[in-house]
């Protein structure tokens, strides 16, 4: 049972202890239990290796974790790695060994010749071009990295605050609160350049302020967004499953920092696993005295919620979240007032997002020079993204501000799979756009990606997503796919690709909210890079990709052999040849079934 720390002393008293106890520990077994692993079965390998190890009576540390009544066995469900085309993921320590698609049946190897043998197992470790790589710091994809936020992730138990404070968990917020006035942890904040990492940039410390200037105010809030709906981001997520103590404590210093006493941290209902573990951990906190009321005896006091959303995109919005969590429907409204004067429950809030609040420590116990040491001028420190789509290493990453896509897609994310070239990367998601060679979703596409069906992708879900409130979001965007559709169809006229700029003019100036003014973004981005592939669709009647099915055509290439097998195998006839000879697809009674490309021995077909 934990007891309330009383005082800066028994705080102090208790991390000192639990830091020993970590430097103190031999071997342990971190299992990423992360959502992505999971889905892979980690949860399996984690139950079979207590099962093991309790088989062979192999506790072989903890004098941490068994201290709080965990698991003495060694064994941990760790937070997201990153490596997530590695996974499931199974860290080895004090070797920082990396053993990548585990499964359950690997388990007793791994308990004899590892645990028991202290023997690296070759074929779980991970192979690039010929060379293996037993620790996980030497693998390209990590040690090109910066990772300052995610630097715990995966190195930690999740479900343990003890474990966070082995780390200096919460040492920060003592600092906050016995070593520095509001007013100056709003400065070093200020004085880091921490800028807004839910996309909108606005200055962090500047917030702040506008929020601390309120002193007439007898409640005030902080609210967490972790309402992350772009498609292909998992960047909250990961932060909030794998190190949740490290953005309570950014949140309650938030608090202390502008006078703020209670605390709301909005999550997506579709991720439990991070409901979950900032459940624990805010009961865990408020166990200790680190949350509640006269936090550590310093008289401070902050109380925390969590409020799960339903998932809709648009409550991604300030205004349109603080709407939810009061209970009504989640819409944007007209600004001023703004959230911080005019916020949550009509008091004053400081609106910030998951990953804002997970720097605010190391700002804090490192300060604002050591932040800005990596990163630029304008925009220090570093960003976590989700690196999906055709790239080889897909996963969670954390780079300095300033580094380039090059970079990321090619030197972590290893290129473009099967060799096939780059042709484009969607960032930040529907309110993004496609880039050529950034909130944090990082779609790579490679040659074979149709970029007028991608932006008809991002078009249709801003429509199903949109709130509906404002005319020129609602309607605009809905006219918008109308016409993005009927080019992917065959239908489309040149008159269209004006009327798509016209249109997304409108919505840019007159929509209500930072999403709708953002929505156009995908295709107004592919228009100005690939506008050659819209006059395709449209002139041509042609999709090269072979994406939009309307357009495509199957079309048979100098690889044919005359085997004859696509003309048997095609249902309407429309394959003729002679025998040794090259054939030929009549377009015109093609039905585009496909049948001819999957029977064809060579590879001989292609459709585009």
């Amino acid at each position: 049972m934990r007891e309330k720390i009383k005082n800066l002393e028994e705080f102090r008293a208790l991390q000192e202890k639990f830091t020993q106890a970590r430097s103190h520990e031999k071997r342990k077994v971190l299992v990423c239990c992360g959502t992505g692993c999971a889905a892979g079965g980690n949860l399996a390998v984690y139950e079979e290796l207590k099962a093991q190890m309790e088989a062979h009576g192999a506790a072989f540390e903890l004098s941490l974790n068994d201290s709080c009544g965990g698991d003495a066995t060694g064994i941990k469900k760790s937070g997201c790695h990153g490596f997530c085309e590695m996974g499931p993921l199974v860290r080895i320590e004090p070797e920082g060994w990396l053993y990548t698609k585990v499964r359950a049946s690997d388990v007793a190897e791994i308990v004899e010749k590892t645990i028991i043998g202290g023997e690296f197992i070759e074929r779980l470790g991970y192979k690039q071009n010929g060379q293996l790589y037993k620790r996980q710091e030497d693998i390209p994809f990590y040690k090109k990295q910066t990772r300052r936020v995610l630097e715990h992730c995966g190195h930690i138990d999740a479900e343990s605050i003890e474990e966070y404070f082995s780390i200096g968990g919460y040492a920060a917020l003592a600092k906050a609160l016995f070593e520095m006035s509001g007013d100056e942890v709003i400065q070093e904040v200020t004085d880091s350049g921490l800028r807004g990492r839910g996309g909108a940039g606005f200055p962090t410390g500047k917030k702040w302020a506008q929020v601390a200037a309120h002193t007439d105010e007898p409640v005030k809030y902080i609210v967490c967004n972790g309402d992350e709906g772009d498609p292909g981001a998992f960047m909250d997520r990961s932060c909030m499953e794998g190190d949740p103590h490290k953005i309570l404590e950014g949140m309650i210093i938030a608090g202390v920092a502008t006078g703020s006493t209670e605390g709301y941290i909005y999550v997506r209902a579709e991720y439990p696993l991070a409901v979950s573990r900032l459940t624990i951990a805010i009961g865990q906190a408020e166990e200790y005295g680190l949350i509640g009321d006269d936090i550590l005896g310093s008289g401070k006091s902050f109380h925390m919620h969590i409020n799960k959303g339903a998932g809709a995109f648009v409550c991604g919005e300030g205004s349109a979240m603080t709407a939810s969590i009061e209970g009504n429907r989640g819409m944007p409204r007209t600004k001023p007032p703004r959230s911080v004067d005019k916020g949550l429950f009509g008091k004053p809030t400081c609106l910030n997002n998951v990953e804002t609040f997970a720097n605010v420590p190391d700002i804090i116990k490192k300060g604002a020079a050591w932040f800005r040491s990596v990163g630029t001028e304008k925009s220090p420190g570093t960003k976590a993204f989700a690196l999906t789509g055709n790239v080889v290493n897909t996963g969670l990453i954390e780079v300095p501000m300033g580094t380039t896509l090059r970079e990321v897609v090619y030197d972590i994310g290893g290129g473009i799979k099967n060799g096939k070239k780059f042709k484009a990367v969607q960032i930040g998601g529907p309110s993004g756009g496609c880039l050529t060679i950034g909130s944090g979703g990082l779609v790579v596409m490679d040659e074979d990606s149709c970029m007028v069906n991608i932006a008809q992708f991002f078009m249709n879900f801003i429509c199903e997503e949109s709130c509906g409130k404002c005319t020129p979001c609602r309607e605009g965007t809905t006219r918008m796919n109308e016409i993005l559709t009927r080019i992917t169809q065959g239908k489309g006229r040149m008159s269209d690709i004006d009327e798509l700029r016209d249109l997304a003019e409108m919505i840019q100036v007159s929509s209500l909210c930072g999403l709708g003014k953002t929505a156009p973004n995908p295709v107004l981005s592919t228009l100005q890079n690939f506008e050659e592939e819209y006059i395709e669709h449209i002139r041509d009647k042609r999709c090269h990709c072979g994406t939009c099915k309307a357009l495509s055509q199957y079309v048979i290439t100098d690889k044919c052999i005359g085997c004859t097998k696509c003309a048997r195998n095609c249902p309407v006839e429309a394959i003729t040849g002679t025998p040794r000879h090259k054939h030929v697809i009549d377009t015109t009674r093609c039905i585009k079934c496909g049948t001819c490309k999957e029977n064809c021995p060579v590879g001989a077909i292609r459709e585009g």
